[in-house]
């Protein structure tokens, strides 16, 4: 499943507005950008929070781009029809896309199974609901979980609920649970650090703007890439003003594949492509035409391009030698040249 790495994941969100058609323009879209999967969220208002407009079910936090929303009607909006679900899935199957989702409640696992999906994502604010966690993990499939705001402690405590059911492939995606987030938020180097106590492959669920950190996060060995997606941010979608759209995300997919390409593996001594440029490194020269019995001097050689001759490092050893016979300038200095 994971052919590439990173797997580079078009999250739709609720970016498609309650629009079929538009769902299935956003699709088209992905898979021509060149993404690897695209991912839906699977949930109803109802199993997210109560219909009550006051107090802590209004977001009120200043900078959210949904300040003032009631939380209810926010998942309204931003929901995904659960019956689009198999009909986007088997379009994105059918453009050679891998297509799975991201449940919020046990419903949304029974649903998504009768689905098929090939594997499971568990959003960063799900992380601490273990029921639900141990129902993705009772499915047997693989899970990628964020960890967005959550402690070591709270990412072992999610670990142990996949363990204690069986042996699903995880990883685990570094993550900054702000929309959008700060660059200077992201924090990748984490990354290393939340793979050596977990023992799991880790990868980046990106909400910040552009591309520079998805690319930071492959240098460093992300397995995973999630990027939100949107056709066109001045049009809208409740996730637009974090998301891609197309000809960013074929931009984020190609510097990704790049970055990847450039890790290569551990090589000292130049590549085999690097061994003809060797000829231009500096070598000891003949400076002016000689005769035999000349003692070397300064003023006889010099170090230049190209390499015949001998290294830089001999200088000091061949100065006051004597020439066995006439030389050339031009001709790189050897030393079966010299007594």
């Amino acid at each position: 499943m994971f052919q590439n790495t990173p797997f580079i994941i078009a999250e739709l969100s609720g970016n498609h507005d309650q629009d079929f058609e538009l769902a299935k323009s956003m699709i088209h879209a992905a898979a021509k950008a060149g993404v690897d999967a695209i991912k839906l969220q699977t949930y109803k208002p109802e199993t997210m929070t109560l219909d009550i407009r006051h107090g802590e079910f209004m977001v009120s936090e200043e900078n959210s781009l949904w300040r003032g929303n009631n939380l209810y009607d926010l998942y309204a909006k931003a929901s995904t029809p659960w019956e689009w679900h198999q009909p986007l899935f088997e379009l994105a199957n059918s453009l050679g896309l891998v297509a799975f989702s991201s449940p919020f409640d046990l419903s949304a696992v029974d649903f998504l199974e009768t689905l098929d999906v090939p594997l499971y994502k568990i959003a960063s604010f799900e992380l601490t609901d273990i029921p639900l966690i141990q129902a993705v993990a009772r499915t047997g499939k693989p899970m990628i979980m964020s960890t967005g705001m959550a402690s070591k402690k709270e990412i072992q405590e999610a670990i142990a609920a996949v363990r204690g059911i069986g042996d699903n492939p995880l990883i685990l995606l570094k993550c900054t649970s702000t929309y959008p987030a700060k660059i200077e938020d992201t924090n990748l180097v984490t990354m290393n650090d939340l793979a050596g106590f977990t023992g799991c492959s880790v990868g980046l669920s990106d909400h910040t703007q552009g591309l520079a950190a998805a690319v930071a996060a492959t240098a460093l060995g992300a397995t995973v890439i999630e990027k939100h997606f949107v056709l066109d941010r001045s049009a809208g979608g409740v996730d637009s003003a974090f998301s891609m759209e197309p000809d960013e995300m074929a931009d984020l997919v190609s510097a990704c594949r790049a970055a990847k390409a450039s890790l290569g593996a551990v090589t000292y001594g130049g590549s085999d492509s690097e061994q003809a440029s060797k000829k231009y490194r500096r070598s000891i020269y003949v400076a002016a035409d000689l005769d035999a019995g000349t003692v070397l001097s300064e003023q006889h050689l010099q170090i230049i391009r190209p390499s015949y001759g001998l290294e830089p490092k001999h200088w000091p050893d061949v100065l006051g030698k004597t020439l066995k016979a006439d030389a050339k300038k031009g001709q790189p200095l050897t030393w079966d040249m010299m007594a």
